[in-house]
């Protein structure tokens, strides 16, 4: 789960994060996600725990104070680095979901998706376009596959939700 340390400015974020993180554990899906208790990330790790469902985080030592770890996690991971814990979260997730967040978000979500483009990995990667905070992004893909920058053949790598329920079909789909 890749996220927002801060909630934004829209009370929608908050409140689309816990309920996907009610809706995933409901269904069986634990998160991994970067450990934090503040902003999107606290909200949906908070809403996984509280339905019963379990919560990985991964956090940079040097975040360790600045984000606040959460202490109610199922398992957290401390590691040396942002490069380790992007390969860590890789290593324990069995899909990818973008809500709503900043550079890092991004980040994260553009890594794994260009590893899957690549052959690197199977797994799925979600936007979840909450409020059509996704949309100018999803435009400037529009763009690339035009432009020929992303072949026709992947363009099935650019998956988007809008709701909890289609972030579970496509989690669905992929198996």
């Amino acid at each position: 789960m890749y996220c927002g340390s801060g909630l934004g400015i829209n009370p929608i974020y908050a409140e689309r994060a816990a309920e996907l993180g009610t809706v995933l554990a409901q269904n069986g899906h634990g998160v991994v996600y970067g450990g934090s208790k503040t902003g999107l990330m606290g909200k949906i790790a908070d809403a996984v725990l509280e339905a019963g469902g379990e919560v990985i985080g991964v956090m940079p030592t040097h975040l360790q104070k600045r984000e606040i770890a959460h202490a109610s996690l199922t398992e957290i991971h401390f590691v040396e680095s942002m490069h380790v814990r992007k390969a860590k979260m890789v290593e324990l997730a069995d899909a990818f979901i973008a809500l709503p967040g900043g550079g890092g978000t991004m980040d994260e979500y553009f890594e794994v998706f260009t590893w899957a483009q690549i052959g690197l990995h199977e797994k799925p990667v979600i936007l979840y376009n909450v409020n059509s905070f996704y949309d100018a992004i999803l435009q400037h893909f529009q763009k690339m596959l035009e432009e020929g920058f992303i072949r026709t053949e992947q363009q099935p790598l650019i998956r988007v939700a809008t709701t909890a329920e289609e972030v579970l079909s496509l989690l669905k789909k992929h198996g």
